[in-house]
């Protein structure tokens, strides 16, 4: 798996998930709402992939 992100997305990231008020330096509500939305989007990515390979094993 390939962790390496680019330093401006990083930064965009870093900057998003910043808190001040927080001893972690992160908004941990901000940070679990951006992780579930991602989750979220892969697992409609995979369903739809999953339909369309199902699609064309039935039209084959």
């Amino acid at each position: 798996m390939n962790f390496d992100i680019d330093e401006k997305t990083y930064n965009k990231i870093a900057q998003t998930i910043h808190s001040d008020n927080s001893p972690v330096g992160i908004d941990a509500k901000k940070t679990h709402i951006l992780i579930l939305k991602a989750l979220s989007d892969l697992n409609e990515k995979v369903d739809r992939l999953e339909n369309e390979i199902a699609d064309l094993k039935r039209n084959s």
